[in-house]
């Protein structure tokens, strides 16, 4: 089963945004940022969208799925 890539650390720290932050303008948990971080959890489409939003990028550019 092919495992879910996320650059979402990367662009959070780069924009210098705490995971309470980026959980703040998404409207979830930060345990939800740290799950995704970690590879734990898989963000619905809503959520990709919306994190894709904060960080002015798409949703291929910050998720992707590697064999």
């Amino acid at each position: 089963m092919p495992k879910l890539k996320t650059k979402v650390k990367e662009y959070r720290e780069n924009m210098n945004i705490k995971q309470s932050e980026l959980a703040n303008l998404i409207g979830v948990r930060r345990e939800t940022i740290v799950h995704l971080e970690n590879g734990k959890y898989n963000p619905s489409l809503k959520l990709a969208m919306d994190i894709s939003k904060v960080f002015h990028t798409t949703v291929e550019e910050l998720f992707e799925f590697e064999d």
